[in-house]
């Protein structure tokens, strides 16, 4: 349905990402995928979803000059905020510790914002889903991250690995915006881009 709306444009999906790359074909899009390096750095004064949202749209500057008339960009980018605090990418297994000790036994929000854009429009989207883990052991911690090498990953992890399976206890929102990509909200946007004709 979404592919024939879309029919004449070309979507560019800026994304190294597995995860969003299985959402964009599960939604049965035909895209390119097209990957610029950037400097993932905002401004201390932003929170909360600001941070996601101008992150998103950072990554879509890169593109903007190479742009054709039937170009659709999509750029995303996903944080873990808790404590006030946006939680990013660990850089290394010690830093994924305390990331997921910090969220053992408590409930954090996963925030995804998405960047769509063509020569003359841009809209950017966010979701928000709060996450609740029991109480994690330091044992379970150290297999999850020994195994599973959680580094690319903001907040230390991933819900559809294992530490998903048995330590979240509860989630209010969309589960695959915990994955990195709200896909119900991009379907609808991607949809008025092809009705409204952006």
């Amino acid at each position: 349905m979404l592919k024939e709306k879309l029919k004449g444009k070309h979507i560019i999906l800026a994304s190294g990402s597995p995860r969003r790359q299985d959402f964009f074909k599960n939604l049965g899009l035909d895209f390119e995928i097209r990957l610029k390096p950037i400097k993932e750095e905002y401004p201390l004064r932003l929170r909360h979803f600001e941070i996601s949202d101008y992150l998103a749209q950072l990554k879509s500057l890169p593109f903007l000059d190479e742009l054709k008339p039937n170009d659709i960009l999509v750029t995303s980018d996903t944080i873990v905020w808790h404590n006030d605090k946006a939680l990013g990418k660990p850089k290394n297994n010690d830093e994924a510790f305390q990331m997921i000790s910090s969220l053992s036994g408590a409930t954090h929000e996963v925030i995804s914002s998405v960047c769509i854009r063509n020569m003359t429009f841009q809209k950017t989207i966010n979701a928000v889903t709060k996450v609740t883990f029991r109480a994690l052991t330091p044992e379970e911690i150290w297999y999850y991250i020994n195994t599973y090498a959680p580094l690319d990953k903001a907040g230390a992890y991933g819900i559809q690995e294992w530490i998903g399976q048995i330590g979240v206890t509860k989630i209010e929102g969309s589960y695959f915006n915990v994955m990195g990509l709200p896909t119900h909200a991009v379907y609808n946007t991607l949809i008025a881009f092809a009705e409204n004709n952006y």
